[in-house]
């Protein structure tokens, strides 16, 4: 609450209007009802301790429903509690945009829908390639400065923060002008707005696109009233603004259309360029029509009259740039071999030709690389393979790869007439998507869809092939929806349409390959399943998180594809969005079946239906078996995203210096050969149930609240050394702290609560951190483990150990019960 210091002396109350105080009253009810939908974070001002600032957040797969769930749109909203002798009462210190879309990502966002429930003129502005700042009036003399949901510096981080770098840039900017931050202040209380800026700046986060060091800094592109409205000024007033305090100027164009909007866009996005600029795309900023939208067009959940934003993204070159990025971050942690990139990554021809070129220089010299991985040199990497690209060499290297080209983007024939029906054949787990990618083709061409999970009967899998024969009778292309993760579901559709069909029958499988480590897949497909809550027919994530088990179990007992299993081969992307996922099972689709290219507007109605897609639940049977008695774990773990056999190997057939020594691989051949390495999902062991006796009891229940999670913190760490004598082989891990992956807000809850969580680990825990790789006998216990790596950092001599060279990994804390 505002109550000491320089706060007593402000009239915060003037700056309290009714409505948005109730609209905050609304959200702490909303937040204590259901804590998973709406979020807040306590935070002290930074210019005054003594004022407590409230972050806001809200469900992001909830932003897609119409009637909205959340009683304001914004994103990014501060807010403080304001003392009355009426009760408490609130005000609102910063206020972001209300949350926008891209072009056909929701119903109300197409064109002719965007034609009839919005009024013009139309602003674009360029869109940054950033992350959001938000600068508000704490008092009328200081200052708040915010990233998108956070403010002030990390906890337990010795890292600026988004915040802090944004302030440091506000100060550099604000004396380029002569200007104060008191002076900045008043104007913001006055006005009542929120300054609203993108922090570009390649020295501290490297993003897709570089900026030159006169772009550098903070993009001045909106001001927002502080209210409960989303209200913004127009250009003209936030350019003079950036001007007289500093900041630098967003461009922007105005046109009068819709279609001249479409025609200006689609313009620039052939050309990838504005003004001789590579550019992510655009923000459009318009107005709600106060009339009643059209019969026949998409119901939206903003207010008539109020300002209304949308994007307008370009794929190219921005989603290659982020590819490369991607390949090379993978290459320099599982090694430098074109068979660990990827084949989902692997579509493009100059992605094919980066990839090579980027593993003969690892090879060449990894130093330039050193920092790629923590975000850094990697605008430069592109530049210089872009540069290679124009010389003599690279453009032979281009025209081998063009007469050796292939006909689709996975290496397999295009259209083929002698088949005359199709079976598309999803190859996945719960949580990749394949249900939203179905729905959304059978939106787009018509195809016929079957799901396994709609079959109530105990035995499901005869009827699931007798609906898909029955589809396939009336249809030329079946979606036969189900994981289809074992080799016997694969062969049972290709006998049944031997069998049932005279004509050719084509298998075509979607295939979404398991070549991450099993614990990323599961991280990211549990994600899935957890935001999708209730959406399912049977596997509904609950507070037991007894779908995770599933998952385990699907990954464990998946078998993979051969080619011969089927006729034609679509890769898919685990770690895809559904938007990029439709995209290349569309592209597979015209390549191969000769349907029709939709364009972006259907692609953004068939998004649409797939979001809005709700099947009919069957009884959460996972949770309901469960509900009887929740087992406690045996124990807690970070489950490292390694492949760590497939490692380890690898590293064993080095030979030279640097190598391991010859004692080690002769115990790791012995492991192997007697069948002693850990068959289990690596794992980093923090506490065990049967060390509570020993005081433990307090790192155990924050295991588990890390576990409990909504969006538990992903952790970061070094393999350090690889360690053995002759009971026992291990892996000591150091440097564990939080990964941003990413991510535009390192104060996110997530990564608060993952900070304070390593801060209050014993030392005698974190320093003897491991994995176990595998012990001589049956009778030689893991703990053995523990003890090995705790006699290294003694310095006993009968250890033996390799380094590792720089191999860093990422991974949750997990509740184990095997």
């Amino acid at each position: 609450m505002a109550s000491t210091s320089s706060s007593t002396t402000v009239d915060f109350h003037s700056k309290v209007n009714k409505e948005d105080s109730q609209l905050i009253h609304t959200l702490y009810k909303v937040s204590k009802q259901n804590p998973k939908l709406i979020r807040s974070s306590d935070y002290e001002a930074p210019a005054d301790p003594s004022i407590h600032i409230k972050s806001w957040k809200m469900n992001e797969f909830k932003y897609y429903d119409v009637p909205s769930p959340f009683p304001t749109l914004a994103r990014g909203l501060f807010t403080q509690e304001v003392p009355s002798p009426n009760g408490v009462e609130y005000r609102i210190v910063c206020r972001g945009y209300d949350k926008f879309f891209n072009i056909g990502e929701v119903p109300w966002n197409t064109w002719d829908s965007l034609e009839h429930h919005t009024k013009p003129p139309y602003v674009l502005t360029l869109k940054s390639n950033g992350c959001i700042i938000f600068i508000g009036a704490l008092t009328p003399d200081k200052l708040l400065v915010t990233s998108k949901h956070s403010l002030g510096p990390i906890k337990g981080s010795d890292s600026e923060s988004h915040a802090q770098v944004g302030e440091r840039w506000l100060k550099t900017h604000l004396k380029s002008v002569g200007k104060t931050e008191e002076q900045l202040a008043a104007v913001l209380w006055e006005h009542n707005w929120t300054a609203v800026a993108e922090l570009c700046d390649d020295s501290f986060e490297e993003h897709v696109l570089p900026y030159s060091s006169d772009k550098t800094g903070l993009h001045l592109h909106g001001l927002n009233e502080c209210g409960k409205h989303f209200k913004t000024m127009l250009p003209p007033t936030v350019d003079a603004f950036a001007k007289d305090w500093g900041f630098i100027q967003t461009p922007s164009i105005v046109l009068n259309t819709i279609p001249e909007v479409r025609s200006f866009t689609d313009e620039i996005g052939k050309a990838g360029k504005w003004n001789g600029e590579a550019l992510e795309g655009f923000v459009v900023r318009t107005h709600v029509a106060a009339e009643a939208p059209k019969k026949g067009t998409a119901v939206t959940p903003y207010e008539p009259g109020g300002s209304f934003f949308f994007k307008v993204k370009f794929d190219e070159p921005y989603m290659m740039y982020r590819d490369w990025r991607e390949v090379t971050k993978v290459l320099l942690t599982k090694g430098p071999q074109l068979a660990n990139v990827p084949k989902a990554k692997m579509r493009r021809a100059e992605t094919k030709l980066y990839v090579k070129w980027v593993i003969d220089e690892i090879k060449r010299d990894r130093k330039p690389f050193e920092q790629y991985t923590k975000g850094k040199g990697i605008i430069a990497t592109r530049e210089r393979f872009l540069k290679w690209m124009g010389s003599e060499e690279g453009k032979k290297e281009i025209e081998t790869a063009d007469k050796n080209s292939v006909t689709h983007q996975d290496g397999s024939a295009k259209k083929d007439d002698k088949f005359a029906k199709t079976i598309i054949v999803p190859v996945a787990i719960p949580g990749v998507g394949k249900t939203a990618i179905a729905v959304a083709l059978s939106h787009l061409f018509g195809f016929g869809h079957t799901q396994s999970d709609d079959i109530k009967a105990k035995r499901p899998a005869p009827i699931f092939i007798e609906n898909v024969v029955k589809l396939l009778r009336t249809h030329d292309v079946v979606f036969a929806d189900k994981n289809n993760h074992l080799r016997q579901h694969r062969r049972q559709l290709r006998e049944a349409a031997q069998k049932n069909f005279k004509v050719p029958v084509r298998l075509m499988a979607f295939n979404w390959s398991f070549d991450l480590p099993p614990s990323t897949i599961h991280r990211i497909c549990s994600d899935r399943v957890q935001l999708r809550g209730e959406n399912h027919q049977s596997l509904q994530a609950d507070d037991s998180k007894q779908y995770e088990d599933v998952l385990w179990q699907f990954i464990k007992n998946s078998e993979a594809l051969t080619d011969d299993e089927v006729d034609v081969l679509v890769e898919m992307d685990v770690e895809e969005s559904l938007d990029d996922a439709l995209k290349r099972a569309v592209d597979a689709c015209v390549d191969i079946l000769g349907v029709e290219r939709p364009s972006a507007e259907q692609m953004g109605e068939a998004l649409a239906v797939a979001r809005g897609y709700s099947p009919k639940k069957k009884g959460n049977k996972i949770a309901e078996d469960k509900k009887k008695k929740k087992a406690e774990p045996r124990y807690y773990a970070l489950m490292p995203e390694l492949d760590l056999n497939s490692k380890l190997s690898n590293i064993m057939k080095i030979s030279g210096n640097g190598s391991v020594p010859k004692e080690g691989k002769t115990f790791w051949e012995s492991l192997v050969g007697k069948q002693r390495l850990f068959d289990r999902v690596p794992h980093i062991t923090i506490v065990h149930s049967k060390a509570l006796d020993g005081g433990n009891q307090a790192v155990w229940d924050r295991c588990r609240d890390m576990n409990d999670m909504s969006s538990p913190p992903l952790f970061r760490f070094k393999l350090d050394r690889l360690l053995w004598d002759d009971k026992v082989m291990a892996i000591a891990i150091s440097d564990l702290t939080v990964a941003s992956d990413g991510k535009d807000d390192p104060q996110a809850e997530d990564r608060v609560k993952g900070l304070e969580f390593l801060s209050s680990l014993p030392e005698d825990i974190k320093g003897k951190l491991h994995i176990t790789v595998g012990t001589a006998d049956q009778h030689i216990p893991p703990v053995e483990a523990r003890n090995l790596v705790g006699r290294w950092k003694e310095g006993a001599r009968n250890v033996g150990e390799f380094a590792f060279d720089d191999l860093w990994v990422k991974g949750r804390v997990k509740g184990l019960f095997k």
